[in-house]
């Protein structure tokens, strides 16, 4: 009998496991980038939405901005107003993003 009978298997066994391997990690990255993009539609919106209520205070415009942010699968990390720039934190998982909203200088 070759000392090699039944290496086959063990190399079958370790592509596998690196084919696996490969597999795994490229859908991690993809959940992570896709929780990103969710983050910042989701501040995005939320800034836009809540700098319309700037005038009326951080409560009414930050309320609004939250609504909106929940409503797009986000929670809402921060939000305060820059003179009447409103600036929204958003977070879905491990993933933030920042958006600023006001009025068009000029």
């Amino acid at each position: 009998m070759s000392p090699d009978r039944g290496s086959a298997s063990i190399w079958l066994l370790a592509v596998g496991f690196v084919v696996v391997s490969v597999g795994t990690a490229a859908a991690l990255v993809g959940v992570a980038r896709t929780d990103r993009h969710r983050a910042q539609a989701a501040a995005d919106l939320g800034a836009l939405a809540g700098a319309r209520y700037a005038i009326a205070g951080t409560g009414t415009a930050c309320a609004r901005a939250g609504e909106i942010v929940s409503a797009n699968g986000a929670r809402l990390l921060d939000c305060r107003l820059e003179g009447l720039d409103l600036v929204v934190t958003a977070g879905v998982g491990p993933a933030r993003a920042a958006a600023r909203a006001g009025p068009v200088p000029g």
